[in-house]
């Protein structure tokens, strides 16, 4: 079995990426109120922050900074999936999930910026929608509501290219 390295600080920010085995689902937003508590509740254990997220059909994007007294987001996302599974399912259920996530761990304000710009923008690159104001399950409406972005964000020709080599819908 593979030996997976992750690099783990105690209060560091980190972009995750967590998918669904079956990529044609919608499962994440038709239950989206199951994920909601499950995060919750994982959030008592692991304490952090959730500076960006985005929760599309099929996957979802989290931009999270922990709290300086943990590093344990293995056991946040243990704990989201399994939560999120046991509302939705019946026990003994195969977990909806893929095995593994995707993490990297953020190390400067140019690499927030652009993971958060990517979280966003998401559901647009996606082609889910026309645009990023229109996707509900995103902080972007939180940013919108805080005054950090505007609501026509990413509507034109200045869209940022915050790509990380992922293939459009």
């Amino acid at each position: 079995m593979v030996n997976y390295r992750r690099n783990r600080i105690a209060g560091g920010t980190y972009f995750f990426t967590v998918t669904l085995r079956d990529r044609r689902s919608d499962l994440l937003v038709r239950e989206i109120d199951a994920l909601k508590r499950a995060w919750r509740n994982a959030a008592r254990r692991v304490p952090h922050l959730v500076l960006a997220a985005v929760v599309l059909p099929e996957h979802l994007h989290a931009v999270i900074q922990l709290d300086a007294s943990t590093d344990d987001y293995p056991r946040l996302w243990q704990d989201i999936k399994k939560g999120f599974t046991r509302r939705v399912f019946a026990p003994g259920y195969r977990s909806p999930w893929q095995a593994r996530y995707w993490e990297r761990t953020i190390r400067d304000e140019a690499q927030l910026q652009a993971c958060v710009d990517y979280v966003h923008i998401n559901p647009l690159k996606h082609g889910w929608v026309t645009a990023v104001c229109d996707w509900r399950h995103s902080t972007f409406h939180r940013y919108v509501r805080e005054g950090l972005l505007p609501e026509d964000w990413a509507c034109d020709e200045s869209t940022p290219d915050v790509g990380f080599g992922e293939p459009a819908r």
